[in-house]
């Protein structure tokens, strides 16, 4: 294939030159960059440019959003058109994928569905906006794919609190294989400054912090338990919570069908709620589930699960309670309260809940991350939460919280207000 012919409209600002020189003498990358930065377009090139140079066979390149619709929304038309100069080139719209002369792929794929992704091989991915995607994705899905192909992968974003987009921020900052690029909007003069300060004046210092600064300190944007969890770090009740042999061990489950089942282990000693153990995963069924429980070495007193539980399958004519039974987990179903009401709920016993830092680290990401949506069209947050990868985690929260005896207090009200929801 003769590369002379072939110009991509693409004329790389300085800064966005700088991340591919990076790129191209590091395998593994992490840019903070500011809205508007142009990281999308960056990131779409770059794959391009990998794709049509690189010399192994069937060389295999993806873009990984936060969900499949996003992807499809905003990096497929940057795919393309920046692909559409290229001759011979093949798009098929129903995979997001395009195909190039020397037998390249390309596909951009949804963190919202991992499994979509398991079994492939790699020569370099991008996963953009990583905060918003489960941690798991790239250490059980993506890294993998790149290990017998040695490929690269390039993690992109804006700060949403401190979760693994975080780490990973950490991890490229210690080098070695690894570059971290922080690329702030009052440092970049990519945006008027006269922007910058009309931006500041419609949004909250955490908002602007988090979007435009890159500030990783900033709440999550709507962020459920924000408070309870600001709390529960100052308290110092995020640390180090070890298993007591004299107080046996109650589970809360969020049970996914099509997605995750999340899993907390804990142990109510007097007042205390001791959350010591977390367990999350996907694409596999009840047995594996009353494997981890046996593995744990834990002595179990309930197992709390959700009440579509009991719902019969139309295949089996079983419930996945009966199924559960079976493998030795007797389920009792939690009190089925309206949404609000269960995270009213949560609220009314965080302050009294204690979070191992360690083994509970995915799931103080999903509480964390645990967020209202939002109606850009009307500038306001909603009355629900998104659901999402951080949705499972809190889902089986909620139901330590519906369950425990102090919920039947009277809890305090949701107050909706145009600007968010407290």
């Amino acid at each position: 294939m003769d590369e002379a012919r072939i110009t991509i409209p693409y004329a790389p600002r300085r800064l966005q030159l700088e991340l591919h020189n990076k790129l191209d003498t590091h395998r593994f990358g992490a840019a903070v960059c500011h809205r508007r930065f142009g990281k999308t377009v960056l990131a779409i090139n770059h794959l391009l440019k990998a794709a049509l140079t690189c010399e192994k066979p069937r060389p295999r390149y993806a873009y990984v959003a936060p969900t499949y619709k996003q992807g499809k929304a905003i990096a497929w038309d940057y795919l393309k058109f920046y692909a559409g100069v290229i001759p011979g080139r093949q798009f098929h719209e129903t995979e997001l994928r395009v195909d190039l002369p020397n037998d390249s792929q390309i596909r951009i794929y949804g963190a919202d569905n991992p499994d979509s992704m398991r079994g492939i091989y790699l020569d370099g991915v991008v996963p953009d906006e990583y905060g918003l995607q489960p941690s798991r994705t790239f250490s059980e899905v993506l890294r993998p794919a790149l290990s017998d192909r040695q490929g690269w992968a390039f993690f992109i974003g804006t700060p949403n609190g401190k979760n693994h987009f975080y780490d990973v921020c950490q991890q490229a900052k210690r080098g070695g294989e690894w570059f971290f690029a922080e690329y702030r909007a009052t440092e970049t003069n990519i945006l008027l400054a006269s922007e910058l300060a009309s931006a500041k004046e419609s949004m909250t210092a955490d908002e602007f912090a988090q979007e435009y600064e890159c500030s990783f300190e900033a709440s999550v944007k709507g962020a459920v338990f924000a408070d309870e969890l600001r709390r529960a770090r100052e308290g110092k009740r995020v640390r180090e919570v070890p298993y007591d042999r004299m107080a046996l061990v109650d589970t809360y489950w969020d049970l996914g069908i099509g997605d995750s089942t999340a899993i907390w282990f804990v142990q109510q000693v007097g007042s205390e709620i001791r959350l010591i153990d977390y367990y999350e995963n996907s694409g596999v069924g009840l047995d594996h589930y009353a494997g981890v429980l046996r593995s744990k070495g834990y002595s179990y007193g309930s197992h709390v699960g959700p009440h579509d539980i009991e719902v019969r399958e139309l295949g089996s004519g079983r419930s996945r309670k009966e199924i559960a039974q079976e493998m030795g987990v007797n389920f009792e179903v939690a009190p089925n309260l309206k949404l609000e009401d269960g995270i009213n709920a949560a609220r009314l016993i965080f302050d009294r809940c204690y979070f191992d830092e360690n083994k509970c680290k995915q799931g103080l990401e999903a509480l964390m991350n645990y967020r209202w949506d939002y109606n850009t069209r009307i500038d306001e947050f909603k009355p629900v939460p998104v659901h999402d990868w951080a949705s499972h985690g809190s889902d089986a929260f909620r139901m330590l919280a519906v369950r425990s005896k102090r919920s039947e207090q009277k809890a305090p009200a949701i107050k909706y207000t145009g600007r968010g929801i407290v």
